[in-house]
């Protein structure tokens, strides 16, 4: 992921936090699991930094025939 600071001063920290969609066979959102990581900080004004995170759900939690989808993500900085 690509993290920009479009503000005028340093994004020191933050946390992002994914949200991962358990999804049934027939398309039903059975559950969803969030999971927070901090941000590639710092983070110069007007720069940007990328990323690579892995998201985990445990096995149990998705049953054979169902699928994971991290559809939402947002960000905190500070």
């Amino acid at each position: 992921m690509e993290f920009r600071n479009t503000g005028g001063s340093p994004a020191r920290s933050g946390t992002v936090t994914f949200a991962t969609h358990i999804i049934g066979a027939l398309g039903v959102d059975w559950a969803t699991i969030t999971s927070s990581q901090p941000l590639p900080a710092p983070i110069g004004a007007g720069s940007a930094r990328s990323k690579t995170y892995t998201v985990c759900v445990e096995s149990w939690r998705v049953p054979l025939g169902m699928r994971v989808e991290t559809q939402d993500v947002s960000a905190v900085w500070e």
